[in-house]
């Protein structure tokens, strides 16, 4: 049996098999084939933890189960990096150096990012459990642990992750100067409001749930418009163009709502540096 604290250096002895998720997925509608292809992905863990000797641990451990494991040993720069970065699981040590993971896990949820979270944390308490379960963690794990426990929790998380589909972990999202409020359908920039239209609002969430994957107009036209007969795929052109006239910095050249020629768009918000930290409705402050 493995119990990790802090202090422990454990080092597996041998890589056990570990059986990778396959996606399926079917081939575009643009293909001159019809079969399904199957596409097997290494999933991404981001560890945020100070503790060198655990990062260690649980990065040799993780690898010999299949993952690809980065790390980051301070507050600032993992949130940095879980903002910047795609990663599918994040493991998140509560006591950090400058920002502490109370803090990290409340921004990463304010900004939009709704990776699942895994604290884990000397504290028993089960206030402090409680506290970081309400601002978006997933999962609450307590040092020193067992480590079938933990890799237990981090493949039910991934499996919940991917029936989820990546829906918003937020109401209220922010990229740029922009921030969007979906459930009071408002969007503002700095302090000023943005008017959207129902389709518009409606193209902008689907954008930003499915942000860094290329969407295909098709796509686009049947999740947004349901395949409606009056409409088409120049309907979607018409109505990205609204958005990045009135959300990106410069419509010319957009930062957010990219372009993939001969496919459709991707929403990326890479560039996005400022913290969704009030959310407060302008108008009424």
């Amino acid at each position: 049996m493995e119990i990790l604290s802090e202090e422990s250096h454990f080092v597996p002895n041998g890589a056990r098999d570990k059986e990778h998720f396959e996606l399926q997925t079917s081939c575009s509608s643009g293909a001159k084939t019809g079969a399904g292809f199957k596409i097997v992905m290494t999933q991404r863990i981001l560890i945020i933890e100070d503790e060198l000797g655990l990062v260690m641990t649980l990065s040799d451990r993780l690898t010999s189960e299949g993952y690809a494991v980065e790390a980051a040993h301070d507050g600032e720069t993992g949130l940095a990096r879980a903002t910047s970065e795609t990663f599918d699981l994040i493991i998140l040590d509560l006591m950090l150096p400058g920002r502490g993971g109370y803090d990290v896990c409340r921004d990463l949820r304010q900004r939009g990012v709704g990776t699942p979270i895994i604290m884990l944390t000397a504290r028993g308490q089960i206030t402090d459990k409680v506290i970081g379960l309400k601002i978006g963690a997933d999962d609450y794990v307590t040092k020193p642990f067992e480590m079938m426990e933990l890799l237990a929790r981090v493949e039910a998380q991934l499996r919940r992750s991917i029936v989820g589909g990546g829906a918003l972990s937020t109401e209220v999202y922010q990229f740029g100067d922009v921030r969007v409020d979906f459930r009071r359908a408002e969007a503002f920039r700095g302090q000023d409001v943005v008017e959207l239209s129902a389709k518009e609002f409606k193209l902008l969430r689907y954008l930003i749930e499915h942000r860094g994957a290329a969407l295909s107009r098709d796509e686009l036209l049947n999740e947004v418009w349901g395949y409606d007969a009056s409409v088409s795929t120049r309907t979607v052109d018409v109505h990205v163009a609204g958005l990045r006239q009135k959300l990106e910095p410069n419509q010319r050249h957009p930062q957010f709502i990219l372009t993939i020629h001969g496919l459709g768009y991707k929403f990326s918000d890479e560039r996005r540096l400022q913290p969704a930290t009030n959310l407060t409705n302008p108008s009424q402050t």
